[in-house]
């Protein structure tokens, strides 16, 4: 447990926000200060490229000058080494802090394919603070996503418990980059681009980053991602799952009656439109449709500059670097079998004897396109930071003493939450109330507030020292669960354990005065140690290069 307790939201002492030259005071207009005085968007930092990002190569170019990108030359990737590389990267520098991985040749059924070939773009901890303007310090990654987290929150309190939006700015077709090549017809081989099979079990070759676009009357326009394994030149696979928007869509247009559903794939997009595409920050309740695109610019602080699909009516990004247009027949002789696939729980995803197809119509692209893979279930895919502090604000309301709330992508399936306990059973109260409403927690942890819970081995150390399985345990035989668990054995259900590993009181049958750590014995009898320690030898720990 550390000596600087985690906050909800922490005062900002040293990072300052990019405002005045690139728009993003707009995110948090009329924001509420900090305990420091200023809300992180009136402060500024001109150290290095900046936010808005508008194009995936202006997010290569920050993470690289912030030192957070390895390029490759080469990779031989039928004999999978960018999925190996992605792997023992994550067994030397632990989870969330790899590089991003830049692939300048793949080899690929047998050739050799010019790239970029892109991974790892939104893993490292530091990459919400990128995106987000905000200055980052080696090996200080708690500090800086909490520092991110605390400008989400300035935002939703702004903005009545929701992300701001600008809407898009529609450019014409010449003046969009994604627009530069246009290909139909037999010219159209998507075989010949660096789409790669990740793991030896997949599927085949998959186009896993694409930002999917669908339209409803009723539901509106919505872009998510899903995987999409490669069946030809001009065929792919299609699999949203049964929760998702893009399936309800696809259901809606057959039960209308519609023989074939418009759709466009983007991939290669900017980080803000590829996070909203694989989390749920844009919230789909209200008298009227939400725009996502909307909602990326209100993240940005500047307009999306979009593009109307040539094929159909959808607006996509015009900064992307590939575009496949066409449509999903919804009679059921054109289902297909598709996976198995490496999911996010780091197991396969099951095959599926019935799926969608895209049956593609057109591409367009940028000359030398840069693309994107997803190494599934090995780290973190996108910025996380939005989505948790969204999730901690409604987390409120019924768990007003909340602290802090994460979802570790590297043990899917369990989510940690602190709090500030003041009364008998509030831990297993809280936990109870997450999993009986969120699909991924299947292991609930609760624990004190002083217990950093982004800090794995934090949390394992109070569960180690303050649980006693009996009482602080609640077990649900059948809750929601997800699709992707390979532990389940339904479809979409699971049983879920709420862990109260927050000292127990005397109330619930613990001690009448829980001890002290160690660690709190030398703060409480020598208040001055860290400053004293952080000035003598910090920059001896600071400068010691790690082996």
């Amino acid at each position: 447990m550390s000596d600087k307790q985690p906050k909800s939201a922490p005062s900002i002492d040293r990072r300052e926000f990019l405002a005045a030259t690139t728009g993003l005071a707009a995110l948090t207009a009329g924001c509420a200060s900090t305990a420091g005085g200023a809300s992180i968007a009136e402060r500024s930092s001109t150290a290095r490229p900046m936010p808005p990002y508008d194009s995936i190569r202006d997010w290569v170019a920050a993470l690289d000058a912030n030192g957070l990108l390895l390029r490759i030359p080469e990779v031989d990737q039928d004999n999978f080494e960018a999925t190996g590389l992605v792997f023992r990267m994550g067994d030397m520098y632990g989870p969330y802090r790899s590089p991003g991985l830049l692939f300048e040749k793949i080899k690929v059924d047998g050739k050799w394919m010019d790239g970029p070939l892109l991974g790892n773009m939104q893993m490292h901890w530091h990459t919400d603070s990128i995106a987000f303007g905000l200055d980052t310090e080696p090996m200080e990654y708690y500090d800086s996503y909490r520092e991110v987290k605390q400008l989400m929150h300035e935002m939703l309190a702004a903005n009545k418990g929701r992300y701001p939006e600008i809407p898009p700015s529609v450019v014409a077709r010449d003046q969009a980059p994604c627009k530069e090549i246009t290909l139909e017809g037999d010219d159209i081989d998507l075989t010949r681009f660096p789409f790669v099979q990740t793991n030896p079990n997949d599927d085949g070759r998959y186009c896993n980053t694409a930002s999917i676009f669908t339209s409803d009357p009723k539901m509106g326009a919505n872009f998510g991602t899903y995987r999409c394994a490669l069946r030809g030149p001009r065929k792919l696979g299609f699999n949203p799952e049964p929760n998702q928007t893009g399936y309800k869509m696809m259901m809606a247009a057959k039960e209308r009656g519609e023989k074939t559903a418009p759709i466009t794939l983007v991939l290669g997009q900017d980080p803000i439109v590829w996070m909203i595409s694989g989390t749920k920050v844009a919230l789909r309740f209200g008298p009227k449709p939400v725009d996502e695109l909307a909602i990326a610019g209100g993240f940005r602080g500047k307009a999306l500059e979009v593009v109307k699909s040539d094929t159909n009516d959808m607006l996509i990004p015009a900064h992307a670097e590939f575009v496949i247009e066409g449509e999903v027949p919804l009679d059921d002789a054109s289902m297909e079998p598709e996976g198995p696939f490496g999911e996010m729980f780091g197991y396969m995803g099951a095959r599926k004897e019935t799926n969608f197809v895209i049956n593609v119509k057109r591409v367009t692209h940028r000359k030398n396109p840069w693309l994107m893979n997803a190494f599934t279930g090995m780290g973190r895919g996108m910025l996380t930071a939005p989505m948790d502090a969204l999730y901690e604000v409604f987390l409120k309301r019924n768990v007003p003493n909340i602290v802090e709330y994460t979802n570790p992508q590297w043990a899917m399936g369990t989510v940690v939450l602190s709090i500030n306990k003041k009364e008998a059973f509030e831990g297993l109260k809280a936990g109870e109330s997450i999993a009986k409403t969120n699909p991924i927690a299947k292991v609930v942890i609760v624990v004190d507030d002083d217990v950093n819970i982004l800090d794995s081995n934090d949390v394992m150390a109070a569960i180690g020292a303050r649980w006693q399985p009996y009482p602080a345990s609640k077990i649900l035989e059948k809750a929601p669960g997800l699709f992707t668990d390979p532990s389940q054995v339904i479809y979409a259900q699971t049983s879920k354990i709420v862990i109260d590993a927050t000292r127990q009181i005397e109330a619930e049958g613990g001690q009448k005065v829980f001890p002290m750590s160690n660690r709190e014995h030398l703060s409480q009898g020598a208040p001055q140690v860290w400053d004293r320690v952080d000035e003598k030898f910090g920059d001896l720990l600071k400068n010691w290069k790690r082996v």
